[in-house]
């Protein structure tokens, strides 16, 4: 959503790079390219005002001036001021202290309240709560089925006494009763949270805003969240001020956050509204849903990664004890890493969400954003083919594919011959690369690494021979070879004997050599 900021941004900070010293004009233009980027993102004009403003008024301050690179210090000036438009520390979700805890959804019609609500229900029920789903939405046809059909796929309960603006079905019901009902049923059925999902409106009007009122006053919720879409642009401010005027409102909720609109929105509600932006969801899944952090926000747009979600998606994700085996297997103490291992490790990674959206989480990855977006998701189901059409024996020893196994292979996955051929080679050299790391090796391939292949050139190997022993010449007479190994020994010992001097130097007789100092009388005071 934010590609276009990010790189206009990008652009702005290579003129920065190399220069010593910020003049009067280079903090001015680097100024005017941040207005025009945060414009064209469709930022809200007393947001983009502010927000220079801000940047300005650091980056002629002492912070910049007396810096050892003034570049980077206006990065992370933008930085931080990013970070403070967005809400600035992350929000989270006040529980009653007595009685279920009651969270209101409110929001144009569109916005996807309904499909918010069962990921939301989701996401609680993976910190360990019991929510339940309360159709309130009785006007928008079949609105109550599709909340009902999200929450079987969620396993969250749904309280739906009234069935709504549905087929055969003329007066959809009373949603200010069906709202009472639910805390009832919450109590009795001990369930802790109550997610309410509400109606909305194609714009804002009286009896929409009234509706959610008598709602809100009817369960008093401990947490009214305002639902947006984050691709509509400006008029995202207008209808969040409106909502926060007639119902008010304690935190945002961003969808379609995977959209390719220019996400403007994301960074104006928080800052006008003074409302901090809570959640974010950012695909269809239920899954696609968690806390919204504005610092990792902040850092995706500035393309620095967002390492910290990705490793928390990483640890939901992945089987620990199948990674401590693959792990095993890698560095040579549990068996031989097979296609079979291969298979499981990619399976687990296509449970993070799709390689792109992954890649795009580590840094510097906005240069390969084409890349990125043109990435083939069915190539791993291709890869899967290949691997499922094998035999267990040759899963387990891929070394014994020869050229009619690998036609066999490619016939029964559908695919050619060179592509079970490419997969082969690919996976010995991974498996390669994986076990050098596994060991410790470092990475194959870098220049000037110690103990790698190829690394420093002949001195390299003839260092490295040397630090193995294997270039010591020997004697071929048995006698003098056995006298050169004594001698070796004796000088080991030697070695030992005295470990901070000279090897080939004698042995110290340290309390001879203590009687021989001429210390005055009186020193022994300061021994003690």
């Amino acid at each position: 959503m934010f590609a276009t900021l990010s790189d206009r941004l990008a652009d702005t900070f290579k003129n920065l790079r190399g220069k010593g010293r910020l003049s009067e004009a280079d903090i001015d233009a680097t100024a005017r390219e941040i207005r025009i980027a945060l414009l064209e993102a469709d930022v809200a004009l007393p947001v983009v005002k502010e927000f220079v403003g801000a940047v300005k008024e650091r980056a002629r301050g002492e912070e910049v001036s007396g810096a050892l690179n003034p570049a980077q210090q206006i990065i992370k000036i933008v930085n931080e001021e990013l970070v403070a438009i967005l809400g600035g520390e992350t929000r989270r979700l006040r529980y009653a202290k007595t009685g279920p805890t009651v969270i209101m959804l409110a929001g144009l019609q569109g916005a996807g309240k309904t499909t918010l609500a069962a990921k939301l229900a989701l996401w609680l029920k993976e910190q360990g709560k019991s929510p339940v789903l309360v159709a309130c939405d009785l006007q928008r046809p079949n609105a109550v089925k599709q909340l009902q059909v999200n929450g079987e796929r969620a396993g969250v309960p749904v309280f739906a006494p009234e069935p709504g603006n549905a087929q055969g079905v003329e007066h959809g019901g009373d949603p200010v009763r069906v709202a009472r009902e639910s805390i009832e049923e919450a109590k009795r059925k001990l369930y802790d949270v109550v997610i309410v999902d509400t109606a909305g409106r194609l714009g804002v009007d009286a009896e929409l805003m009234q509706q959610a009122s008598d709602i809100r006053d009817a369960v008093r919720p401990d947490e009214v969240l305002f639902v947006v879409d984050a691709m509509i642009g400006q008029d995202a401010v207008v209808t969040a001020q409106a909502f926060l005027d007639g119902v008010g409102y304690d935190g945002v909720v961003l969808t379609k956050l995977d959209g390719d609109a220019r996400g403007g929105a994301a960074l104006s509600i928080a800052s006008l509204t003074g409302r901090p932006v809570m959640f974010a969801s950012n695909g269809e899944k239920l899954t696609d849903f968690d806390l919204f952090h504005p610092d990792r926000m902040a850092s995706r747009i500035l393309d620095m990664g967002d390492m910290l979600t990705l490793i928390e998606q990483a640890e939901k994700s992945f089987d620990s004890e199948q990674a401590m085996k693959a792990a095993a297997k890698l560095s040579g103490q549990g068996g031989e890493f097979t296609l079979d291992d291969f298979l499981e490790q990619m399976q687990q990674v296509r449970k993070l969400g799709s390689m792109s959206k992954i890649m795009g989480m580590l840094p510097g990855m906005g240069q390969f954003r084409e890349q990125l977006e043109n990435f083939d998701e069915r190539e791993i189901d291709r890869i899967q083919a290949i691997i499922q059409s094998m035999t267990p024996a040759e899963r387990a020893n891929p070394k014994m594919i020869d050229g009619s196994r690998r036609a066999r292979i490619a016939k029964g996955s559908g695919r050619m011959v060179s592509d079970v051929n490419q997969l082969v080679d690919r996976f010995f050299e991974a498996r390669k690369v994986m076990m050098q790391m596994a060991r410790g090796g470092g990475m194959p391939g870098m220049p000037g690494m110690p103990g790698l292949p190829g690394a420093g050139g002949k001195r390299g190997k003839q260092k490295a021979q040397a630090k193995k022993g294997k270039g010591a010449k020997r004697s071929g007479n048995p006698a003098k070879a056995a006298q050169e190994a004594a001698a070796a020994k004796e000088k080991a010992a030697a070695a030992a004997a005295n470990p901070f001097g000279n090897p080939d130097a004698e042995p110290v007789d340290y309390e001879q050599a203590a009687a021989n100092l001429n210390l005055p009388q009186d020193f022994s005071k300061f021994l003690k």
